[in-house]
């Protein structure tokens, strides 16, 4: 009897037994299609001793239905599917689902048909049938990425290819990917760059686990650095993965990635369509992707040969997820590292307190790269007291940085004003009788965004047209907006320079590589003067001629009583502050504050960052908070509100008495109602050497509550809402 153990990818399944065809061989990895009931469900081979489920007679197994013809997991992403879903406390099969994130992959060879310009120009030539083909040149694609690409309707290009001016080409989905080429473009690096790249290129070359932090200010380098390990890795013939906090970000990537080796990588992001993610997976999985860039979710790919990884701004909380499997990719991009044995890069110009601690100790070995490349000074950073230089009366730029921006106009250069709040304001209420308008899902306040006339709840996305009355007392034309956001200090900078050319980037503007492109390729061409944006703009561009930069409000990042709250906005400031003066421009930084003495502001002013950092780990010793002790939190959720409360008292009393542990709550979350469901959190405070998992798996396995209600565990919370 050919018995395997099956791990589907439905989540509320255990692992479950099947018979494997008797002259077919299905090693542990292998992707197999197995009956349950009436359903057909796709899952994965495993280990029977690393999977407990019931012992079946053989007479009652079931046979597999299919094997799917694809190499099968590696032992090394099994181990790390392992791992992650017992560390984060996470159902095994969620985990396992972001391994095999389409279905689409694990089929045979596909055609898909795709559009290009033939060269002909029809005889009814309209004014947007101009535009579609002077904007589609030379690019190829569905009807509907032609169509975007030239901002036209769908209806235009349809009508192009009944002209015969645009034709259908048909196309294999799964067309090999260009290989990079190590040797394209290799740069001319500075002493402290080459040093740093070839400890690299050792470490690459010697294979072995080796994690790094590379530790360089806003400026000095570090992309081409870890550059020159990618390259060796290539010529090794090993694959390498690239982690980006934003899909924003990917896009200039791209471009930087281009020039250095020849083509682009495989981009891997939520933004790719089915069939891209198809034959990004295929070849991923076959090894012929040799480079892989991408948001977390490109952790848990099938690579064949890993040879490198290297995380991109280290420091970013966003690569801390927050539903469905609660992971860290940083911590787990360094597990992965260490299970297929090859080196990591953890690169950033303001490390976390976590990983600072790692290269303390030594478990990191750190690289520094103390100063810009070129020669280009890091920029003058001042404080501007909002005591003592106020805005003027509903304005919300102080008169010094409002003389700041007009001598830059002056200059021809660029100008970058920094507030991390989206839309126009965060708050509308009624100045008759103060009503507030808050989301009907969640405990929020609706956010006014005026660029696309809505209310809008940024937790739930629920949205709401702005009413002319207060739904309250009726009264009309009473509703004001309290507080700026973003596009309230775009329409401040248009009224003050009516002449300078704006553009304001959140994730509301830029939601997509393309967006981004368009956003870099106006800044390289001089097209725009004044950048509006969020923390969308603090990392990971390259602007030569920005030379000013605004923080709008340094303050707002400070409250909260968030554990890394002061660390989140000295690093936000840092990464903004390092887009001035990156060319041969120097560069200037004005932080607007009510608190010119806070720690913060005064160590980004004096330039003392050891000196802030020395303070906050000692301040976290102390008080035993991560690294130096742990956390987890505990959220409880229903949309029965009693339910919700009960289930969080249950929890809470039978909390066990653990030495070097505390149970705080439950109390309400502060964000007590999301999504509809109310909420309840619990946190657990425990010394660094304990198995804190072991004790909250054990705790809440014991216990039974309404199905209706849910308990998630965070593991490490980077949220405490």
């Amino acid at each position: 009897m050919n018995r395997v153990r099956v791990l589907l990818l439905n989540a509320a399944l255990g692992p479950l037994d099947y018979r494997a065809p008797r002259d077919a061989d299905v090693p542990p990895g292998s992707i197999v299609v197995a009956p349950l009931g009436p359903r057909q469900e796709v899952g994965v081979v495993w280990e029977p001793e690393r999977l407990e489920t019931e012992e079946v007679g053989d007479n009652r197994l079931r046979p597999l239905l299919h094997v799917y013809d694809v190499p099968p997991l590696a032992e090394p992403l099994r181990r790390l599917i392992d791992w992650t879903a017992d560390y984060y406390l996470s159902p095994i099969a969620a985990v396992l689902r972001m391994a095999l994130p389409s279905s689409s992959a694990l089929d045979g060879a596909r055609t898909v048909t795709e559009y290009r310009a033939t060269g002909l120009v029809p005889d009814r030539l309209t004014p947007q049938r101009a535009q579609a083909l002077e904007r589609i040149e030379s690019r190829q694609g569905l009807i509907r990425e032609l169509a975007l690409a030239a901002d036209v309707s769908d209806g235009v290009i349809r009508g192009l290819v009944k002209a015969g001016a645009i034709e259908a080409v048909e196309v294999t989905i799964d067309a090999p990917f260009p290989p990079p080429d190590p040797d394209h473009a290799a740069p001319a690096l500075e002493p402290a760059q080459q040093e740093a790249a070839s400890e690299f290129v050792t470490a690459v070359r010697s294979g072995g686990f080796s994690p790094y932090l590379l530790d360089g200010v806003t400026g000095s380098g570090k992309t081409e650095v870890y550059f020159e390990a990618i390259a060796e890795a290539l010529r090794q013939g090993k694959q390498t993965l690239v982690l980006l906090p934003e899909i924003a970000l990917t896009e200039p990537f791209l471009k930087r990635f281009a020039a250095r080796f020849g083509c682009e990588p495989v981009a891997w992001h939520s933004g790719l369509r089915q069939s891209q993610r198809r034959r990004a997976w295929r070849a991923i999985s076959t090894g012929d992707a040799k480079v892989v860039v991408g948001a977390r979710s490109a952790l848990f790919l099938p690579y064949r040969s890993l040879g490198l990884i290297v995380v991109d701004e280290a420091h970013e909380t966003s690569f801390k997820q927050e539903e469905g499997v609660q992971y860290h990719a940083r911590d787990v991009a360094v597990m992965r590292a260490k299970l297929e044995e090859v080196p990591v890069i953890l690169a950033s110009a303001t490390p976390a307190i976590e990983t600072r601690q790692m290269a303390e100790i030594g478990v990191y070995k750190e690289v520094k790269l103390p100063a810009r490349f070129g020669g280009a000074d890091m920029p003058e950073i001042a404080a501007i007291d909002l005591i003592q230089d106020p805005p003027m009366r509903g304005r919300w730029l102080a008169p010094t940085l409002v003389r700041e921006i007009e001598a830059n106009l002056e200059a021809g250069e660029q100008t970058l004003l920094f507030l991390n709040r989206r839309g126009y304001a965060p708050l509308t209420l009624c100045r008759t009788c103060g009503h507030r308008f808050q989301c009907p899902n969640c405990t929020a306040w609706m956010v006014e965004h005026r660029l696309v006339s809505r209310l809008a709840c940024h937790h739930c996305g629920h949205m709401m047209p702005p009413p002319r009355a207060c739904p309250e007392c009726k009264d009309e034309d009473s509703l004001v907006p309290c507080g700026p956001g973003v596009e309230r200090i775009a329409d401040e900078v248009r009224a003050l320079f009516p002449d300078a050319r704006t553009a304001i980037v959140t994730s509301d503007t830029i939601w997509s590589p393309a967006k981004a492109a368009e956003f870099v390729g106006r800044m390289d061409a001089g097209e725009i003067d004044i950048v509006i944006g969020t923390q969308l703009v603090t990392k990971g561009y390259h602007f030569p001629n920005l030379t000013l930069v605004g923080v709008v409000d340094a303050d707002l990042g400070l409250s909260g009583g968030d554990l890394r709250a002061a660390e989140r906005s000295f690093q936000q400031i840092c990464q903004v502050s390092g887009r001035a003066g990156r060319g041969e421009k120097p560069g200037r930084v004005f932080v607007q504050t009510h608190e010119p003495a806070a720690p913060v502001i005064s160590a980004l002013v004096s330039g003392d960052v050891e000196g802030f950092y020395a303070a906050e780990t000692d301040a976290r010793r102390e008080a035993a908070m991560p690294p130096f002790g742990r956390l987890a939190g505990i959220i409880v959720s229903s949309e029965d509100l009693a339910e919700a409360t009960e289930t969080a008292r249950l929890i809470g009393r039978t909390a066990p008495k653990v030495e070097n542990m505390a149970v705080f709550g439950p109390a309400p979350a502060p964000l007590a109602m999301l999504r509809g469901r109310h909420r309840q959190r619990l946190l657990v405070h425990a010394a660094r050497s304990l198995d804190v998992q072991d004790v909250i798996r054990d705790w809440l396995g014991k216990l039974d509550w309404p199905r209706s209600v849910r308990v998630a565990v965070d593991v490490d919370p980077y949220s405490f809402l």
